[in-house]
């Protein structure tokens, strides 16, 4: 595990900036939460590298199972360590979020429609990153609400195959 960690800090180093210039780190930073329009809001913004395509179809089928309640594909895709921080809290095994936060989850996304706005996802070696930002469209108490979500899911390769090892989920609402 302590091999996955450093992998995963160096992903993150990575993603965050590590690979810039220096003369682009040393800019001025832009105005917090600011971001150019969309040319058309109904069409995401893709930013994913070649390589990355499969990792982006194992958080795609993670969303869709688990939209759909269908627990045995989302217990298949999340590695058996895999660390889930949300809302200031975290599960720290697959056991841990099967057996407790999953079934919310699916229960609220049930009645919920997403909207992807913006993904970003690499690759790097055994492991990849992806990066999502959504409009949920809920209802509470009867009420419609919009909530803007972030998602970052960190995948491992397993075989032939991904595994998500680290997920942290954000969320506020659409003023």
């Amino acid at each position: 595990m302590k091999t996955l960690a450093t992998s995963l800090a160096l992903v993150l180093v990575l993603a965050i900036g590590g690979a810039m210039p220096a003369a682009a780190q040393t800019k001025a930073a832009p105005t917090p939460h600011a971001h150019p329009p969309q040319p058309d809001a109904a069409v995401p913004q893709m930013d994913v590298s070649a390589g990355a395509q499969a990792a982006v179809t194992v958080v795609e089928r993670f969303g869709q199972a688990l939209a759909a309640g269908d627990m045995k594909t989302v217990e298949t895709l999340l590695d058996p360590e895999v660390l889930i921080l949300e809302t200031g809290g975290a599960e720290r095994s697959r056991t841990e979020y099967m057996g407790h936060h999953a079934i919310a989850d699916a229960q609220f996304l049930k009645g919920t429609h997403s909207q992807l706005k913006r993904r970003r996802a690499r690759i790097e070696g055994g492991l990849a990153w992806v990066g999502s930002e959504s409009e949920l469209h809920a209802s509470k108490d009867g009420k419609p609400m919009t909530l803007l979500s972030t998602e970052t899911m960190v995948l491992q390769k397993s075989g032939a195959d991904w595994r998500i090892v680290h997920i942290h989920w954000s969320s506020r609402p659409k003023r």
